[in-house]
């Protein structure tokens, strides 16, 4: 029993050992430490704020990238209705300019086959009179050569003539 009982002279000895190293530590090694420690823990607690504000501006510039897409969207939509409006109106305008040159086209058409035409019929209308006249010139000839004949045809054409 001796081993577990320990001498009074060791107790006393043991404690002053373990003050004598408590205030070297205390001195020397703990203040260093705790002050590590606290540095660390401010430098954790400050790189996690850190993050967090680069986590908050991320999430403003998501929105605001959000936002000016929405934007750009709306605007090249308007763009391009706008696009097809202008296209739209050309195509109008174009369609309805060639139907006016082509109605005026067709009426020049028209007036100057009718021109035409009217030049066409004068000059039938001339041969056949020249023609006629031949003819009935060369038909009185013949006719008017026999003095009987002559006055066989007079005295037909007062039968056919009326007096009113």
């Amino acid at each position: 029993m001796d081993l577990v009982t320990p001498n009074i002279g060791l107790v006393f000895w043991t404690t002053l050992c373990f003050a004598i190293l408590l205030f070297i530590l205390g001195k020397f090694a703990w203040k260093p430490i705790l002050a590590a420690i606290s540095e660390r823990e401010k430098s954790i607690e400050s790189a996690l704020s850190m993050a967090e504000a680069a986590k908050e501006e991320m999430a403003r510039l998501t929105n605001e990238n959000d936002e000016l897409l929405k934007q750009a969207r709306i605007e090249r939509d308007n763009i391009l209705r706008e696009a097809k409006k202008v296209k739209d109106q050309i195509v109008s305008e174009a369609k309805e300019a060639a139907n006016a040159e082509a109605g005026r086209i067709i009426e020049r058409a028209r007036i100057e086959i009718d021109n035409q035409k009217a030049i066409a019929m004068a000059d039938v209308k001339n041969q056949v009179a020249s023609l006629s006249i031949d003819i009935a010139e060369k038909i009185l000839r013949k006719q008017f050569e026999d003095q009987k004949k002559q006055d066989q045809l007079v005295a037909e054409l007062l039968k056919e003539v009326k007096l009113k």
